[in-house]
């Protein structure tokens, strides 16, 4: 096979793949919302029950960074206009969406909130949403929605800190069981909200928007590549038997990189 034909063959396995993404696809989400103000709102509103919810301003893929622990990747960062935080997540494995997670996310979150020296009572309201594909809590529920509270009244201990969990399978005419239906569509004639089926629309059938998932389907595939070049270059600075130059070679990594995996070895 030649390399045009494999590279037309990798092309029409990126169109038959697009046609399956729902917004349930984590990769497929995060590109149909990214800037999307009018799709996060959309969500928000429904999933909590405030129609007059206002967001301001959504970003996807947001690194959180901990220096000096474990970092996170956010689906979907949004604010809305009284300040308030949101994280959404899609989760299609029940692995994915364990309850330590969305309290590690939340937690990361509330890290990055207060500049040096403010005071805690400056920190927003924080939301962390999971919709997943199954229903991972397995009460037949809709929502979950989670909040600390004192253990001998009920009452809430009023924290500002929120994690909620949207059942991906629930059906019904309500607005969550719309919502959850379209997440679960291929066919954006088959959603029942606008804003969502245009948006999916845009990415599946115009060429702008084919052009954009394929670009960033093969760039997924440049990145779980060099993923794993980095993984062997780490099992041969283990081995020791290859000094950095060949180890770069062989794993197609720059020789810095080689050399800073090599430093990271050593201090870990």
């Amino acid at each position: 096979m030649t390399v045009t034909e494999t590279i037309d063959k990798k092309h029409q396995e990126d169109l038959k793949r697009l046609k399956s993404f729902r917004l349930l696809d984590d990769d497929f989400l995060t590109k149909c919302f990214e800037g999307k103000t009018e799709c996060m709102e959309l969500v928000l509103r429904i999933v909590l029950d405030k129609p007059d919810l206002d967001v301001v301003d959504v970003r996807t893929q947001v690194f959180v960074e901990n220096l000096l622990n474990r970092s996170v990747r956010l689906d979907v960062l949004a604010t809305d206009s009284a300040g308030q935080k949101f994280n959404i997540e899609v989760q299609r494995a029940d692995k994915g969406a364990g309850r330590k997670r969305a309290r590690y996310n939340s937690s990361m979150m509330d890290a990055n909130l207060l500049e040096k020296g403010e005071e805690f009572d400056a920190l927003p309201e924080t939301y962390v949403v999971f919709i997943t594909e199954n229903d991972v809590i397995g009460k037949g529920h809709p929502l979950y929605q989670i909040e600390r509270c004192f253990l001998d009244t009920g009452e809430k201990f009023g924290d500002g800190s929120h994690i909620l969990y949207v059942n991906g399978a629930y059906r019904d005419e309500t607005p969550i069981g719309k919502l959850m239906h379209d997440f679960s569509c291929t066919n954006p004639s088959d959603m029942y909200y606008g804003v969502l089926a245009e948006r999916v629309k845009f990415f599946k059938e115009s060429k702008e928007g084919i052009a954009v998932m394929c670009k960033a389907m093969e760039d997924m595939r440049n990145q779980t590549l060099r993923e794993g070049m980095m993984e062997v270059a780490k099992r041969m600075l283990t081995d020791g038997a290859l000094a950095l130059e060949k180890i770069a070679e062989y794993s197609g990594l720059s020789l810095e990189e080689v050399k800073k995996l090599n430093a990271d070895k050593t201090a870990g």
